[in-house]
């Protein structure tokens, strides 16, 4: 996912995590909200509605994130938008683990669906579609929009959660790196049924979402490929990342920070060999995390 931090307001920060606000929301809820003012009887109940869609994709966001540090992963912000919500997690490289973050957040949706129908049938055993007619949409309208976050979000179009679960249940069988390629060629086809309907619907909102998700779908196949070359790479299997267990490849893949120059740090002991520099801690290339590199020897028992 793209950062969407520069020109985000910060709101508030619960259970270590930042919740961010872009300030394209505001320009956005300004225009849908007058766009709908005819559903209610005053335009302060459209504002409801759209608070009560901007608590509903927080919550979606912040399940993806606490799950995501349940699994020992990273996850200290999230930005919502006009597009909806993106959590800035980083589980650990594990299938099981990405499953979980990912799934996380439609589970918020589902867990809402009762209450929220259990209060609609409230309402109407209430009489509130006639005394209180208002409230009495604004309930059914909150409960389609956590419908239709649900399904959309479940579609098997990567970067979408349902594509991201779609990965990870491949991630068991194919491997980390094929697992991507694949969700990946299917949120092609995906999109292209996005655009399809955008285009049939003459949904201007559609058509950026889709061209939202179709390059985040080419970025995903670029990281795939990335990948696929990492794991052909020859290994050092006398070290091991602390975090993923992966032996680092043999090689020149480390860049010196100083005179820019590409070193083996394993080779060298973490410092570079032509201006020796040393360095504190060695960054894994197939999970990304860093640690010192005397973390990373594997014992020898």
């Amino acid at each position: 996912m793209p950062s969407l931090r520069n020109g985000s307001i910060r709101l508030f920060r619960f259970a270590g995590i930042d919740l961010f606000l872009h300030w394209s929301w505001f320009l956005v809820a300004a225009f849908e909200i007058n766009n709908r003012a005819k559903t209610y009887s005053s335009l302060t109940w459209n504002v409801l509605e759209y608070v009560a869609l901007f608590l509903i994709v927080m919550l979606h966001e912040y399940g993806h994130a606490l799950a995501c540090r349940q699994v020992g992963g990273t996850a200290n912000r999230i930005v919502l938008w006009p597009l909806g919500g993106v959590a800035y997690v980083d589980p650990p490289p594990r299938p099981g683990a990405t499953l979980w973050s990912i799934a996380a957040g439609p589970l918020v949706n589902v867990a809402l669906l009762p209450i929220l129908t259990m209060l609609g049938f409230l309402s109407r055993s209430m009489g509130w579609a006639l005394a209180m007619p208002n409230a009495h949409a604004l309930l059914r309208a909150v409960w389609f929009i956590n419908l239709s976050l649900l399904i959309f979000n479940l579609l098997p179009i990567y970067p979408l959660d349902g594509g991201q679960i779609l990965r990870s249940l491949l991630w068991f069988l194919l491997g980390r790196a094929r697992s991507l390629m694949a969700a990946t060629f299917i949120g092609f086809v995906g999109v292209a049924g996005l655009i399809i309907l955008a285009l049939w619907i003459h949904s201007t909102w559609f058509a950026i979402l889709s061209v939202f998700i179709l390059m985040n779908c080419w970025r995903g196949l670029q990281q795939a490929r990335v990948l696929s070359r990492l794991a052909k790479l020859p290994r050092r299997e006398e070290f091991s990342c602390p975090c993923c267990k992966t032996a680092p490849p043999v090689g020149n893949f480390w860049k010196c920070s100083h005179c820019s120059q590409p070193f083996d740090t394993f080779q060298t002991g973490a410092i570079c060999p032509y201006c020796a520099a040393r360095y504190a801690v060695t960054s894994c290339l197939d999970c990304g995390r860093s640690h010192p590199i005397s973390d990373w020897a594997v014992p020898d028992w």
